[in-house]
């Protein structure tokens, strides 16, 4: 009975050999972009003494046979989700753009898709997942995933919570991607676990790759403004872990991504009070000021003038000028920054001078840029 039913499954055509037309075990591409089965060809080309591709029926230039290791890796999860004779896998990927464009043709994506979603196998799980990756999903490919596919994001959260070290990074990559042409309903109600894990990947001690930690950040940017995601993003930790990053790094992508995160988040209370605990909160963030870009300098600023408005109590106010953020303020007015930083670096001031203006802490050169009341 069990293998009657294995017989009845349906092996998808573009896994089949056009000579032999049975499940390909060592694909290979001819110089037409027509995939073999490595042993079919090898006979039509060497024993038969044939000189032309079997389906175009074109002279072939060459009789190179190149190694498709991405349609090997597909036909490696079929096999695996349908209890078919695994067939082994070589790591590399093909990134030919030709062969891609076959495979989303063939319906390789919504394949993967289903692998990543209905497949309990890990292996094959994050091999679907790194295939997806390697085809470079379009937006309309991604719609169409979040559209059909209900499972899609949430498998996604799963990987990103309990994968291993590659594919949570993979994940966050996906995860920015889907997200970029997600409808509003799939990022109102994120959970806080989804929080947690980005929080956890970016915190991690073996840091990831740059592009995850940027596509990590540039999701985050993309989540925040959204319904109480500030609140779920800053209970978190996720506050604490973006200064650690600006303490730990001078590269102005990240820098910027991290400081416009930190904006969004103290735009709310839980997020300045995170802020605030950290030993280096303040004084990582007017660092950044002047040392990173324009746009830095500006979110910087911005963050300062939300804990100054906010949550400006005298232990606040103390600590800004003993950390050095009034000195950095007044040095703010004197240098190139934008017009739009100058005013708002003015308005902090002017909003505490009776507390900052005579301070000691602020250098004597300083105090003439101090603005009048």
């Amino acid at each position: 009975m069990e293998e009657s039913a294995a017989h009845e499954i349906e092996i998808p055509c573009y896994f089949l050999c056009p000579i032999s037309m049975q499940l390909m075990k060592d694909p290979v591409t001819v110089s037409t972009g027509i995939t073999y089965d490595r042993e079919n060809i090898e006979k039509w080309l060497f024993s038969c003494k044939k000189t032309t591709c079997p389906v175009t029926k074109q002279e072939l230039s060459a009789t190179d046979l190149t190694p498709n290791h991405t349609l090997r890796r597909l036909i490696q999860a079929w096999c695996t989700l349908n209890a078919h004779e695994r067939i082994p896998l070589r790591s590399v990927v093909n990134r030919n753009e030709s062969s891609r464009n076959h495979l989303r043709a063939a319906g390789a994506v919504e394949f993967l898709a289903s692998v990543l979603t209905e497949n309990e196998d890990p292996v094959s799980r994050y091999e679907a997942l790194n295939i997806l990756l390697q085809i470079e999903l379009s937006d309309s490919d991604l719609r169409k995933l979040l559209l059909d596919n209900g499972g899609f994001l949430e498998s996604l959260f799963y990987v990103l919570e309990t994968g291993n070290f590659q594919s949570r990074a993979q994940a966050v990559i996906l995860l920015k991607s889907a997200f970029d042409v997600a409808d509003p309903e799939h990022i109102i109600g994120l959970t806080p676990e989804l929080f947690r894990a980005i929080t956890n990947i970016l915190g991690d001690k073996i840091k990831i790759p740059a592009q995850a930690t940027k596509a990590a950040l540039k999701l985050l940017v993309e989540l925040c403004p959204w319904g109480r995601n500030r609140v779920k993003a800053a209970e978190s930790g996720i506050v604490a872990v973006l200064i650690q990053l600006l303490l730990e790094t001078a590269e102005r992508r990240v820098c910027e991504l991290a400081l416009t995160v930190l904006d969004q988040l103290c735009g709310c209370a839980e997020g300045r009070a995170a802020l605030l605990r950290h030993g280096g909160g303040l004084a990582v963030v007017s660092k950044k000021i002047m040392r990173v870009s324009h746009g830095a300098s500006e979110r910087a600023v911005r963050i300062l003038s939300s804990i100054s408005k906010f949550s400006g109590n005298s232990r606040v106010l103390e600590e800004m000028v003993e950390v050095g953020v009034v000195s950095k303020l007044c040095l703010v007015l004197q240098v190139g920054c934008s017009e739009k930083t100058k005013e708002r670096a003015k308005e902090i001031l002017r909003r505490h001078s009776r507390v900052w203006r005579d301070s000691s802490c602020v250098p004597p050169h300083l105090r003439s840029s101090y603005p009048s009341s």
